[in-house]
């Protein structure tokens, strides 16, 4: 036993000091992936702009000066304003404006982190958590961004109101900047648009060996773009683009490859970087222009038109659109403008999905490509380089502890999709969705009290933002069916609904103020408000029923539960996961809300990319889907499971009041019409069925699963689209009819396999009458209630009553 157990510990040993490499560590290896390769006092030239006023790479305090229990950082600054040039290149320290409602959010998400086992052992599998920052009290949200990764990398970029002082007190007077948002993380400091032209031969550097004259796979002829003559016809540079190495996936994160011929650079290339010590601009991340001009290249004219892009052609024949991209215009209906104007803002829906090919990924859930799942804010900005209007997009990624290194953070474009070290431009298919609803993106101003739905929602994505950053202080943040990248993020959705429904509720000045004011167009607006949110709860809490957790950080956000005594919490189980199933999938919340938005009138664009950049032959995109959408009916691309099990747990609606009353009406109104019909016929008459009280019970068991449960699930709920997701309910119709001929049919060709008195039952033209109409009653009640329960029980206490009280069971009885 001893041997055994020595054997054993000794294998335990081994196993935890050969734990798996991370990508981050295998891309943090190379010197082009490292802040210290380039100079930080260094002007690139006139054709070159730095990325924001302020940008810095931010250096986590040491482990004496996190004692403090502060929220303030280290910044070794890399770009400033004129005003405060002379501090580039100078480290500073970085912390929080005085403001009560800031302090607010920032002592709210503050946590003392120490690491749970689970966090040790996913470390020894490659993935990233805040290593640095474990057993430290009181981490918020600045020393969570900076101590996020093992290394000081993170460059970040903040402009607006940002305010240097002197620190009197400090003997090395350093300087201090004060914010009051959160910094946003980019690749580099600066950025440029340019036209890639050629690859060409390695420069020839000082002290190296003399350059082959074969083009180097990393070295680019570009063109940048001339503003006088709004071509590419300006100054000619050679900049780097480096070949990225392969790592634990197979495959390398980015390629220059045959990049010069991508169409994705048909308008140029923003490339984001510095120049290292030789001079020469090495990129760090690109990013298509042609993605971000706000005229689409395909429009589409109509709410159905427009649903079905949603769900079929925005992923169709996704594999044969490798290395393409794409944008399409979506409108309600041919009377909706289009009109961007600068400083306009639209929400943004993420989605990515899956790699496949001789290097695919391997599947996290059988059948299924999972994807992930962001909001974000778009802005139309006017571009430095061409004085013209285009899209700029920052990502809110409620992003898990992974092994690439990405942060959970506020996420310029650049960083999260453009970045060559880790960006899912190069090697997912990605879906953003630009939401233009003015309702939602507008603020209201009620005699100076003032409502902002897009300023809370961003509010309520930067609590889960920074929670996740410290995994509510185990160190990570874990995935289950309730907790994830797209079931957090709608968490802060509906937590934006309670905040402004308890605004709204609690201030007399508003309801006032809409009272007297009913034509006004804010009110209109606002009345549309308060439908979306109406449809997006009802999206939210598909079952009618809200999750504790979600209900805690809605409560204490909405001034309900504010105090020491509540904290947020995170619910994993499987049930809370079933509560908010609509929200478990990626796929499915993209496509919901977007139709959602779109039924309410508000105008879609899609920005589509599908592995855009250069080019690498053993990866292919695949599109994301809802559970096991890979298993489709062969040579279609319809996949059957996934539409059985969506209506299926579409249709555990819990019924609410008004559910319970559309049910009394039903039975009322087939009761007046079968009843008389029955007894004029003798088909039904008074005859109490005089079983005992288990034989009743059973009975009333056995009636419900069959027929009430099995019959209602086949021929409603299973054959029928969900009435929340119909929008020609012609065709719902045609549907409702089939279904109940199906259900005729099998009465008929149930009969012939029961006894001969069952037979006769089953054939009697007013049981065929009665069936039929019941099947009618259940039909259109499952229109209007889209509840499976209404329908069982309508069904079961129709057989009951007829089987007990009138004469059913005397019929079987008598065979």
């Amino acid at each position: 036993m001893l041997t055994i157990l020595l054997i054993w510990l000794l294998s335990v040993s081994v196993a935890r000091s050969q734990a798996k490499q991370s990508n981050y560590a295998v891309h943090i290896a190379r010197d082009f992936n490292q802040s210290g390769f380039y100079p930080l006092n260094q002007n690139p030239g006139s054709h070159y702009k730095p990325v924001a006023d302020w940008v810095g790479r931010l250096i986590l305090p040491t482990r004496e000066e996190l004692g403090d229990g502060l929220d303030w950082v280290w910044m070794e600054v890399e770009s400033a304003p004129g005003s405060a040039s002379g501090l580039v290149g100078k480290v500073v320290r970085l912390q929080w404006q005085k403001n009560p409602d800031l302090e607010t959010y920032l002592q709210g998400v503050r946590r003392d982190i120490n690491f749970s086992e689970s966090v040790i052992q996913s470390q020894q599998q490659g993935i990233i958590h805040p290593s640095r920052l474990n057993q430290v009290r009181n981490v918020g949200v600045l020393r969570s961004l900076a101590g996020a990764n093992p290394l000081d990398d993170a460059i970040v970029a903040f402009r607006g109101n940002t305010v240097v002082i002197q620190d009197a007190e400090s003997k090395t007077n350093t300087p201090i900047l004060e914010i009051d948002s959160e910094p946003v993380l980019v690749a580099a400091r600066f950025y440029g648009l340019v036209k890639i032209i050629k690859p060409v031969p390695s420069p020839v550097f000082q002290n190296s060996a003399k350059s082959h004259q074969k083009p180097s796979p990393e070295y680019f002829l570009v063109q940048h773009y001339n503003p006088t003559s709004q071509k590419f016809d300006g100054t000619t540079e050679i900049i780097r683009i480096p070949q990225q190495t392969i790592d634990t996936r197979g495959f390398a994160p980015s390629t220059p490859r045959q990049i010069e011929k991508s169409p994705g650079g048909t308008d140029g290339w923003y490339i984001y970087g510095a120049k290292d010590v030789n001079n020469i601009f090495v990129a760090r991340a690109i990013v298509p222009a042609t993605l971000f001009a706000l005229s689409p290249r395909q429009t589409i004219v109509g709410t159905e038109a427009g649903i079905n892009y949603i769900k079929h052609l925005n992923w169709r024949n996704t594999p044969n659109q490798k290395g393409k991209l794409n944008t399409v215009l979506v409108l309600p209906d041919d009377q909706s403008a289009t009109t961007w104007q600068e400083g306009d803002k639209a929400i943004v829906l993420h989605l990515f999905g899956g790699i496949g090919g001789e290097k695919a990924e391997p599947l996290g859930v059988v059948e299924t490509i999972t994807g992930h799942f962001a909001f974000g804010i778009a802005e139309v900005i006017r571009d430095e380089f061409t004085n013209k209007l285009r899209f700029d997009i920052k990502y809110y990624q409620i992003y898990a502890h992974n092994p690439d290194g990405i942060i959970s953070g506020i996420h310029n474009w650049d960083y999260y999709m453009g970045n060559l070290q880790h960006g899912w431009l190069h090697t997912r298919p990605v879906s953003d969705v630009l939401i233009k609803f003015a309702p939602v993106t507008q603020d209201y101003d009620f005699d100076g009290v003032k409502l902002s739905p897009i300023q809370e929602f961003q509010k309520q994505l930067q609590i889960a933002i920074a929670r996740y950053r410290t995994g509510d202080g185990t160190g990570g943040a874990t995935v289950s069916p309730a907790t994830s990248c797209v079931q957090d993020s709608n968490q802060a959705l509906y937590a934006t609904i309670q905040v402004i429904k308890q605004q709204i509720a609690t201030n007399p000045q508003i309801q006032t103020w809409l009272q007297t004011n009913p034509d006004h167009p804010q009110t209109q607006r606002f009345q549309q408000l308060v439908q979306l949110g109406q449809s997006l709860e009802q999206q939210l809490t598909p079952l009618g029923i809200i999750r504790a957790d979600w209900q805690s950080q809605a409560s204490m956000l909405a001034g309900t539960g504010r105090g020491e005594d509540i904290q947020p919490f995170r619910d994993g189980s499987i049930w809370a996961g079933l509560t908010t199933w609509r929200t478990m999938m990626p796929r499915q919340s993209h496509d919901d809300i977007a139709r959602i938005f779109l039924q309410q009138g508000a105008t879609l664009q899609f920005l589509r990319t599908n592995q855009v950049g250069g080019w690498q032959s053993t990866i292919k995109p695949l599109a994301p889907t809802v559970f096991f959408g890979q298993i489709k009916i062969p040579q279609t691309d319809i996949s059957p499971l996934p539409v059985l099990l969506n209506r299926l747990l579409a249709s555990l609606l819990i019924p609410t009041t008004r559910d319970l009353g559309i049910v009394a009406i039903a039975l009322i109104f087939f009761s007046v019409i079968t009843i008389p019909i029955g007894f004029k016929f003798n088909f039904l008459h008074l005859q109490y069925w005089s079983g005992n009280w288990l034989q009743k019970l059973l009975l009333s068991l056995r009636c419900l699963f069959l027929p009430a449960l099995l019959e209602e699930l086949f021929f409603r709920v299973l054959l029928l689209p969900h009435p929340i997701e119909t929008t020609n309910w012609y065709i719902w119709g045609m549907w409702g009819i089939f279904g109940l001929f199906l259900f005729i049919i099998y009465h008929q060709i149930t009969a012939k396999y029961l006894s001969l008195a069952a037979r006769a039952i089953f054939s009697h033209p007013i049981f065929f009458s009665l069936a039929t109409l019941l099947g009618i009653t259940c039909t259109i009640t499952y229109a209007l209630t889209g509840s499976l329960w209404t329908i069982v029980f309508i069904h079961w206490i129709v057989v009951m009553v007829w089987l007990v009280f009138m004469g059913g069971m005397g019929k079987f009885s008598n065979s």
